[in-house]
């Protein structure tokens, strides 16, 4: 009975993400798995808000100003990919081999970047 009797304290205590890791985390679900025109879109569309998002983490503090800018990096790469995964002379086989791994990468990346960012409050 003495795990009952701390329940109250528990549930009154709730642990509470950051938005901004909430959103990170709801982007990288919705990270598109196959190759198609309208997952194409929505990988564009996710990359944008990805980026709208670095620039805010970068904004954080100055741990994240030093950490951000490789981020930029990796995005402007998967951009180059998903591009070339749209070329109308590639085969089916290399556009749905390309689109993979952009948004292979896109995942590695986000994966990354929610370990150093946490909660959005380190400092060091």
């Amino acid at each position: 009975m003495p795990c009952l009797a701390a329940l109250p304290y528990i549930c009154s205590h709730k642990i509470t993400m950051n938005t901004t890791a909430t959103a990170l985390q709801a982007l990288f679900n919705r990270i598109p798995r196959r190759h198609s025109l309208e997952n194409v879109k929505d990988i564009y569309s996710i990359l944008d808000e990805y980026e709208d998002m670095l620039i805010g983490i970068e904004a954080t503090n100055t741990f994240y100003e030093k950490n951000i800018p490789v981020y930029f990096d990796e995005l402007e790469d998967v951009r180059a990919i998903i591009k070339r995964s749209t070329d109308n002379k590639a085969s089916k086989k290399m556009k749905d081999s390309l689109f993979d791994e952009g948004s292979a990468n896109l995942k590695d990346g986000m994966q990354k970047l929610m370990e150093i960012y946490g909660d959005g409050n380190r400092t060091a």
